[in-house]
């Protein structure tokens, strides 16, 4: 049987359509005094209802406007999470503008870069993010956003749902960053991941610890929510990770969504009981065996996993209606096509591993990289769109995650998976964080380094030891390095390119 699961297709999106129309009216009608978002702290909440959000994100439209923006206009959003940030990005959308998120942890020179690429016509800014330099355009204050919450609503701006509704950069972690274009319809494609993955209804409050710019967020931590009618919240600016579980007992959160770091952070203190808690949901890099058993044990609730990326969201999943198979990243969602490619672009037996690869017809595929037609097309192969994750499909169905295809290693000739040798580490007793990547020790010369975060000191050759009695000897590392902590983006996505600067110099 070749490694192909055609669930296609989605029922199609209404036409004409507007994204932000569509998070948030029906919710709107129906609870207009419910609140909508809540952004907690030890403190306390700052809360906003369906009414007032609907409200603010419309007379947010109308400010645009004012400010002699017209349909298709790029707007930069340079905002931390905040209010300001949903505000704007719906008010956008709901103008027929075109919004463009990106992390307040940007420093000048990163987004003078993507500045150039987006060419805005206004920026939204927070107090004390870094702007582009020189300017582009006029720069707006988040205060001053949401001071229009008192203008007239603006009119929906109806349209061909597969017009470009925003663009969010890719996170960088594997070259130079792109700004990938999405289309109206991505919200209604989303669909296919509230029932393949977060199974949340309209009686759920929703935990989602990343950033607002980050599209696990954006989509999970609010569009999702609000569509269904749901509370979104996410914690507040300094909240460390540490403090999360008490603010999840204190405002009764039924569904916690974060990248596998938050939750490794987590488990660090002791696990207060979580009694309405539902289920948790993890994105952003594969979550290990050890970690998901040790959350679900703290907590005896399931965490169900997705794999994703920028260019189309989530594709892979578990889901309370269907738990992941053990070792798996998952099923292919309903509504999508998925195949397991060859060298020769054609789906491999399963049990063979190959490239993960959508079929050009999802409704969730991006629109493609803005400015770069080459860079889009490189991604295609006839009809098939090429993740670069690489997969192994099960006799059931369900797909094993084999990592990036431009992450695996050459250890002797031999390609060897770095997520293989980390599963293989993360049980090596003290050892509490790691990630591998290939070394060049000399020129010619690669071995396998580990990189690796404890409490206390581990002799190398209790690590060589771990290593050599749970993998085969190419794959075990052959340099090792104890850090502080990982380099991680903002996000707690593993940034595994910067692992070998992090060597001393003359490291042989």
């Amino acid at each position: 049987m070749l490694s192909e699961i055609d669930l296609s297709p989605w029922p199609p999106c209404p036409a004409p359509f507007n994204m932000a129309r569509h998070v948030l009216e029906a919710s709107c009608a129906r609870w207009p005094d419910r609140m909508a978002l809540q952004i907690i702290s030890p403190k306390g909440a700052e809360r906003w209802s369906y009414a007032r959000l609907m409200a603010a994100v419309r007379g947010c439209g109308t400010g645009f406007l004012a400010h002699g923006l017209r349909p298709g206009d790029r707007v930069l959003l340079r905002l931390g999470n905040e209010v300001a940030f949903p505000v704007a990005f719906l008010g956008a959308i709901a103008a027929g503008l075109v919004p463009v998120p990106t992390s307040a942890a940007l420093t000048g020179a990163e987004i003078s870069r993507m500045a150039a690429v987006v060419a805005p016509a206004l920026i939204v800014a927070g107090d004390g993010v870094a702007l582009p330099d020189p300017l582009p355009c006029p720069v707006v204050m988040a205060a001053e956003v949401l001071g229009w919450e008192g203008q007239p609503a603006c009119d929906w701006d109806m349209g061909d749902p597969r017009r470009l509704g925003y663009a969010v950069f890719t996170s960088g972690t594997s070259g130079r960053a792109q700004a990938v274009g999405h289309a109206h319809r991505a919200i209604w494609a989303r669909g296919m991941m509230h029932r393949g993955w977060e199974g949340i209804g309209e009686a759920d409050r929703v935990l989602h610890a990343g950033a607002f710019n980050w599209t696990y967020t954006l989509g999970t931590g609010l569009m999702d929510p609000w569509t269904v009618g749901a509370v979104a919240m996410v914690p507040a600016a300094g909240v460390e990770a540490a403090a999360l579980p008490l603010l999840m007992k204190r405002f009764d959160v039924t569904v916690f969504a974060a990248a596998p770091g938050v939750y490794r952070q987590m488990l660090r203190a002791p696990m207060p009981p979580l009694p309405k808690l539902r289920h948790g949901l993890s994105a952003g890099e594969a979550m290990g065996a050890d970690l998901r058993a040790a959350w679900e044990a703290a907590t005896g609730r399931a965490v169900h996993e997705a794999l994703g990326m920028t260019e189309v969201s989530t594709y892979l999943s578990g889901s309370p209606e269907r738990p992941q198979l053990p070792g798996t990243a998952g099923w292919v969602q309903p509504g999508r096509r998925l195949a397991v490619l060859g060298e020769d672009g054609i789906p491999v037996p399963r049990g063979e591993v190959g490239v993960l690869a959508l079929h050009r017809s999802d409704p969730g595929l991006m629109l493609g990289y803005l400015g770069d037609e080459a860079a889009t097309a490189a991604r295609m192969r006839g009809d098939w769109f090429m993740t670069g994750d690489l997969g192994e499909m099960t006799a059931e169905g369900a797909v094993i995650f084999r990592g990036r295809a431009d992450d695996l290693m050459n250890a002797g000739g031999f390609r060897v998976s770095p997520l293989e040798v980390e599963a293989a580490m993360a049980s090596c007793p003290g050892l509490i964080d790691c990630a591998v990547t290939e070394v060049e020790v000399k020129p010619g010369v690669r071995v396998i380094g580990c990189f690796f975060v404890s409490d206390d000191p581990i002799a190398e050759a209790a690590l060589a030891a771990h290593a050599e009695g749970l993998l085969a000897r190419w794959k075990q590392p052959r340099l090792w390095l104890r850090l502080d902590a990982l380099p991680r983006s903002a996000n707690n996505k593993l940034n595994r390119r910067a692992l070998p600067g992090l060597l001393p110099k003359g490291t042989p």
